[in-house]
């Protein structure tokens, strides 16, 4: 595996790949690689012949408030892992080299982030589309890997893709999760071992919000019945619980379209996000 720091020699890689008839496989990260990045790295080894993978912690993605500074990061770790995994080249430029003038240049996104998380980050995934829009030019990839953990990123880069016209297929996987269903997080290092016992919670009112909406109960009371259990864990307090379409991720009152359930919750020191997407009925 080789790792490359400097955007003109990947560049310069992904050009005698292509010459060489090399199907391209991406894997954007931020680092601190869990089982659900692994998860991106191994799909794409199946099914490309260079799989490369970045990590860039963006600046951009992160408000005033947010955790930059102490988003954890160990690049020694993270090379071993994408190395045993079948990763081709690790991308690891830094700040300077991908924003070499600042950050003179920003992409603005309209649509799919006036909800869920995108409600409450403002600017969130005007930085994701940024980076990602680099990110697409200096790796030409074939196809590009996301986890549906971030289902509405997933829905903001299918958006990207299609407006500017990306020659790059979004392969969308499933939730890497634990034993007992908290979904794989970097930031789950920060929970604290009785936030870990409640933590699980969340995905059980996931499968049990979709059993119910599966066998016809009213969306809006689905959704008040999560808050209210969800306001019962102790030691943290809850961000937001939607139902929504997807991946327009517009309010609807029926099941009649593809949903997604989602929700964020705040412990002391960890916000965590999870969701379940519903297929539309036949």
């Amino acid at each position: 595996m080789k790792v490359i720091r400097h955007i003109y020699e990947m560049q310069h890689f992904i050009k005698e790949r292509k010459r060489r008839g090399d199907t391209i496989g991406f894997v954007p990260t931020m680092g601190f690689l869990h089982e659900g990045h692994v998860s991106l790295i191994e799909k794409a080894r199946e099914e490309c012949d260079t799989v490369v993978t970045s990590i860039f912690v963006n600046p951009l993605q992160f408000g005033p408030n947010e955790d930059f500074d102490r988003y954890p990061r160990d690049f020694e770790r993270d090379e071993r892992l994408a190395r045993e995994r079948g990763t081709d080249v690790l991308f690891y430029p830094s700040v300077e080299d991908m924003y070499p003038d600042g950050a003179g240049v920003q992409m603005k996104v309209t649509e799919r982030t006036n909800v869920l998380c995108g409600e409450k980050r403002p600017g969130h995934f005007d930085g994701v589309v940024t980076v990602l829009t680099k990110l697409f030019h200096i790796i030409q990839a074939d196809r590009a890997y996301f986890g549906l953990k971030d289902a509405q990123q997933v829905a903001v880069v299918n958006d990207l893709i299609d407006s500017y016209f990306f020659p790059v297929e979004l392969v969308a996987c499933p939730t890497v999760r634990e034993e007992d269903g908290l979904a794989k997080s970097s930031r789950n290092v920060y929970l604290k071992d009785h936030e870990r016992f409640e933590a699980p919670k969340l995905y059980q009112q996931l499968l049990r919000a979709k059993e119910q909406v599966q066998t016809g109960k009213a969306l809006k009371d689905v959704r008040q019945e999560m808050i209210s259990v969800l306001e019962d864990i102790p030691y943290g307090e809850t961000d937001y619980v939607e139902i929504l379409s997807y991946p327009q991720l517009q309010t609807v009152e029926t099941f009649d379209r593809k949903l997604i359930i989602a929700l964020a919750y705040r412990f002391e020191n960890a916000r965590l996000i999870d969701n379940i997407i519903i297929e539309e009925k036949l």
